[in-house]
C-alpha cells in the first residue's frame, strides 16, 4: 500500500512553513482531494490551524515522545487508499536534540520516505539562496528535498533572479513564488499562530491562504510530487493503540465511565490521540467548559489539558459555581488529571496585571506570569512518589510550554510526585502535585508514547464510579 505525501520543511522557524501548509491543505481540500494533516513536534498551535484546513483531526508526530514504529503505525493508521498527507515540520529541517539531528524533521522524513519541500525566506537575498538550498540538499543526500517555495518575494525581478539560481544549481523546481504578505490574518502569540478557538474569523483566515496558495503556488506539481516520491509502499507495520481496554469484555455500556473534557478557548491543548486514547480504554468522553457552564455534569474522572486560561482570567473567576464544584468533586475523590493551563485552573489564585483573580483552590500554590517562557521544550521526568497514575520508577518523556510562574507554594517540595531530569517543571526541578485523585503537572505527555496513562486513569474512573454506585445502594 502506497502513502502519498510530502513534508513541508524550513530552514527556521518563523519562515512561514505553517501559513504554506495551512494554503496547500486547504487549497487541495476545496478541489475535492482528501488530506490528512500531521504536525512534527509536540505543537497544538499549529497542529489546531491545520485541523481547521483540512476539517479533520491532526496527528502528532514526534520521535522524542513516541517511538519509531509508533510513529510509523499512528502515520498508516490515519491514511486511506487516495488520501493525501501533509506534515508541517518544525524548527529548522535538520534542528534536533542533538548535533546528531535526532528527532529533527529530517530523521522523520526519512522514516516516513517522504519528499520534502523546502519553504525558504528570501528577505533580501537571491542567489545566495540556492547555495543555502543546495548546502541541505548535500548536507544529507537520504533527504529527498524535491522542491522549494519562495517566501516573501520583493517583485518579479526578485522572483526571476531566485528561480534561476534555484533551479539552475540545485537542480529542484522552484514550487512558488509568494509575495511579501501586507494583510495576513495570522497573528502571532508566544512562539507561534493563535489558537483557532480564539477567533470567529478563524475560517476567513483559511479561505484567504488558500486563495493565495491557488494564486502563488504550483500545487499540481506538488502533488505529483507527493504521489510519485513517497515510497514507503511496504505492507502495514502491526498497528499500536495507544491504550487498550481496561474493562472485561462481561461489561455493558452501561458500566463504562464518563471523563469530562473540560475543552474551550481558554483549555483547548489536547492530542486526539489523548483523548481517542481514554474512548480506547473504555471511557465516554463528555465535552465540558467553565466559560460555558456553572455546573458540571456527572462524570467519573476530568481531563482538564493545557491552553491560555489567563486570557480568560476574568470569566474563570466569576465562575464561582464551577470552581465551587470542582473542589468539592477533588475532595470527594473524583479522578482529575489536569496538565499546565489545567494545573493552573486547580491553584488558588492567577495574578495577571497586579489583578487577583480567584481559581479553584484544590492546591495552595498562586501563579504569575512573566513575558518570556518560564519552561519551554522538551522534558524528561522519573516519577519518585506514591500517585494513582504512573508506577514508582517509570521515566516519562514529554514536553513544557509556559510563561507561568510560581509565585507562592504551600505545599511540601518533597510530596511533588515527578524530578525532572530534563526540563525545567514546576518548582526546584520537581513537577506533578498530587492530592486524593488529582494529578497535575507542567508536563504535556503523548499518550501513544505513555500508554500507561490512559489505563490508569480509566481504571480510576472505574472504581471512583463504583464506589458511587455503592454509596446509592
Amino acid at each position: 500500500m502506497n502513502f502519498p505525501g510530502t513534508v513541508v520543511a524550513a530552514l527556521r522557524g518563523g519562515s512561514g512553513k505553517t501559513v504554506m501548509s495551512v494554503g496547500i491543505i486547504a487549497a487541495w481540500k476545496k478541489l475535492g482531494k482528501k488530506v490528512v494533516p500531521f504536525k512534527k513536534g509536540p505543537d497544538y498551535i499549529d497542529a489546531g490551524w491545520l485541523a481547521l484546513a483540512a476539517g479533520r483531526p491532526c496527528y502528532n508526530l514526534d520521535t522524542f515522545l513516541i517511538h519509531q514504529n509508533k510513529v510509523l503505525s499512528s502515520f498508516q493508521s490515519h491514511i486511506q487508499k487516495n488520501d493525501l498527507a501533509v506534515i508541517e515540520g518544525n524548527r529548522g529541517l535538520f534542528d534536533g536534540i542533538d548535533t546528531k539531528g535526532s528527532t529533527s524533521t529530517a530523521e522523520l522524513a526519512k522514516l516516513l520516505k517522504l519528499p520534502v519541500i523546502l519553504c525558504v525566506d528570501c528577505t533580501k537575498s537571491t542567489r545566495t539562496m540556492a547555495a543555502v538550498v543546495l548546502g541541505c540538499i548535500q548536507f544529507d543526500p537520504k533527504v529527498k528535498i524535491k522542491g522549494a517555495i519562495l517566501n516573501r518575494i520583493a517583485g518579479a525581478r526578485h522572483e526571476n533572479i531566485l528561480r534561476k539560481s534555484i533551479e539552475e544549481h540545485c537542480g529542484i523546481p522552484a514550487l512558488g513564488a509568494v509575495p511579501k504578505l501586507k494583510e495576513l490574518n495570522f497573528p502571532e502569540r508566544h512562539m507561534g499562530l493563535v489558537p483557532t478557538h480564539e477567533h470567529a474569523w478563524a475560517q476567513e483566515s483559511i479561505a484567504a491562504m488558500a486563495k493565495i496558495a491557488e494564486k502563488y503556488i504550483d500545487l499540481e506539481t506538488i502533488e505529483n510530487i507527493a504521489r510519485t516520491e513517497s515510497l514507503y509502499n511496504q505492507e502495514k507495520i502491526e498497528q499500536s493503540q495507544a491504550s487498550v481496554s481496561v474493562l472485561s469484555d462481561e461489561d455493558s455500556n452501561e458500566n463504562r465511565p464518563k471523563i469530562g473534557i473540560v475543552k474551550d478557548s481558554a483549555f483547548q491543548f489536547y492530542y486526539p490521540e489523548n483523548i481517542d486514547a481514554l474512548h480506547l480504554a473504555g471511557a465516554d468522553n463528555v465535552f465540558i467548559s467553565p466559560l460555558s457552564s456553572d455546573k458540571i455534569p456527572q462524570v467519573d474522572a476530568l481531563y482538564i489539558g493545557g491552553g491560555f486560561p489567563e486570557t480568560h482570567a476574568e470569566v474563570l473567576a466569576e465562575n464561582k459555581g464551577f470552581r465551587k464544584e470542582l473542589k468539592s468533586l477533588a475532595e470527594d475523590g473524583l479522578p482529575i488529571y489536569a496538565e499546565c493551563g489545567g494545573l493552573m485552573f486547580l491553584g488558588e489564585e492567577l495574578i495577571l496585571d497586579e489583578k487577583v483573580y480567584p481559581m479553584a483552590g484544590v492546591f495552595p500554590v498562586i501563579f504569575g506570569f512573566s513575558k518570556k517562557p518560564q519552561g519551554h521544550g522538551y522534558t524528561v521526568v522519573e516519577v519518585e512518589n506514591k500517585n494513582p497514575y504512573f508506577k514508582i520508577g517509570t521515566e516519562i518523556r514529554g514536553h513544557e510550554f509556559h510563561y507561568s510562574k510560581v509565585l507562592k507554594w504551600d505545599g511540601d517540595d518533597s510530596d511533588l510526585v515527578f524530578v525532572m531530569k530534563k526540563g525545567k517543571g514546576f518548582k526546584d526541578q520537581r513537577d506533578g502535585l498530587c492530592y486524593k485523585n488529582v494529578f497535575a503537572t507542567y508536563t504535556h505527555i503523548h499518550a501513544l508514547g505513555t500508554p500507561e496513562w490512559a489505563k490508569s486513569f480509566v481504571r480510576a474512573a472505574v472504581l471512583y464510579k463504583a464506589k458511587k454506585k455503592g454509596q446509592a445502594s
